[in-house]
């Protein structure tokens, strides 16, 4: 299936990640008061000067594919990890750094908001690596296990957009960049 990527503006055959372009926190906030409340960027978000985001990526093992299908996730970062992070932002030499999972993933029927993270900086150029705790949640599940290529395609349909959509959720080519 060919796709139109939101980063690159090009056409992909290949399978997507799935980025989530904001926490969902950021939708607690009402709409005339986002502007004035809400510091965000494609990867950091600060809430009320209060609460700290960062954009990362989960990574699934694909049963029989070299590349991992990637969820683009959003997790809450104490005041001083965050500041370490802005700071240190394409190093590998910081963290990893605790913080709960603040992305909603409706393709899971179980509820995926405030699982337990760690963020694990990259460097070049890529976004953190979250990694889920060890928990019989089926994201967790899979993240430990992988899934199917179907599986991963269902999950891709889950969000892709229709075309008449304004989507709140981007399909990247590469969550990680």
């Amino acid at each position: 299936m060919a796709y139109k990527c939101t980063t690159c503006d090009n056409f992909h055959e290949d399978l997507p990640d799935i980025g989530i372009d904001r926490p969902d926190q950021w939708w607690d906030v009402a709409e005339e008061e986002r502007d004035r409340r809400i510091e965000l960027t494609s990867d950091t978000c600060i809430i009320d000067d209060e609460f700290y985001f960062i954009r990362g990526v989960i990574e699934i093992p694909v049963h029989g594919e070299a590349e991992p299908f990637g969820f683009g996730v959003w997790v809450s970062q104490k005041r001083e990890n965050f500041e370490n992070y802005v700071v240190h932002f394409d190093s590998a030499e910081i963290g990893p750094f605790f913080g709960w999972l603040c992305t909603r993933l409706a393709c899971y029927a179980d509820e995926t908001m405030h699982l337990k993270t760690f963020a694990y900086f990259r460097g070049n150029g890529l976004r953190p690596l979250i990694k889920l705790e060890p928990t019989d949640h089926p994201l967790a599940i899979d993240q430990r296990e992988g899934i199917s290529l179907q599986r991963a395609w269902d999950i891709v349909h889950h969000y892709m957009p229709e075309p008449s959509q304004d989507p709140d959720t981007r399909v990247d080519h590469d969550a990680n960049q």
